[in-house]
């Protein structure tokens, strides 16, 4: 929605309750620390430090990264979103991603 549009069309297609939850979370969230840590990850990519340490990551077989998608996959949140898509019918119908094809 963003890459369509910009914030403004990703706030006019979300609820005004997740809208407002923007409004009054966002500052709190994104404050001067976040920023300098996002200038950190910037500069990450701009020296290629990231790309180095991708590449190094993949000639290890994706280890560290294939070890956290795992942990991520087994948390509580996941096992929650699952029964509550699955109270929702119309999400599997118009289904994004087919994971018995990749």
């Amino acid at each position: 929605m963003i890459y369509e549009g910009g914030i403004a069309n990703m706030n006019y297609s979300i609820s005004n309750t997740a809208e407002y939850g923007e409004y009054i979370t966002g500052p709190r969230i994104i404050t001067d620390e976040t920023k300098k840590e996002m200038r950190r990850v910037l500069e990450d990519i701009q020296s290629g430090r990231f790309a180095r340490d991708w590449m190094l990551e993949n000639k290890v077989n994706q280890a560290s990264f294939k070890a956290t998608r795992r942990r991520n996959a087994a948390h509580p949140i996941e096992e929650v979103g699952e029964k509550l898509r699955a109270m929702m019918p119309w999400i599997a119908k118009n289904k994004l991603v087919d994971k018995s094809r990749n």
